[in-house]
């Protein structure tokens, strides 16, 4: 007996939609590295799984298709609210006090 959960449409259907959420985070101008910070991780995590049980998979597509680079994400992307919070995040304040010193 197979497990449903672990069969391969699904798989393909999480990569597909992971694939969006990237091209669409790239288009709109949110830096993968800060937008990973947001409340410490948790709000991209939210956004992954807002993504992945999306119903608008082919409107994204066609949006990233005919956008023409529109540095807005469009109003029915259920992560609209995120990717606005990562593009006005500061740097510092996603840091959380984690430093890195080179």
């Amino acid at each position: 007996m197979s497990d449903f959960c672990c069969s391969w449409p699904i798989f393909n259907r999480i990569f597909h939609q992971v694939e969006l959420m990237d091209r669409m985070m790239e288009v709109v101008g949110v830096d993968p590295a800060i937008a990973a910070r947001v409340d410490k991780g948790e709000a991209w995590y939210e956004a992954r799984t807002n993504c992945i049980s999306c119903c608008h998979e082919c409107e994204c597509r066609n949006w990233l298709e005919c956008s023409g680079g529109l540095p807005v994400p469009p109003n029915f992307c259920p992560n609209v609210a995120f990717f606005h919070r990562c593009k006005d995040a500061d740097v510092g304040d996603q840091l959380d006090g984690c430093y890195c010193a080179i």
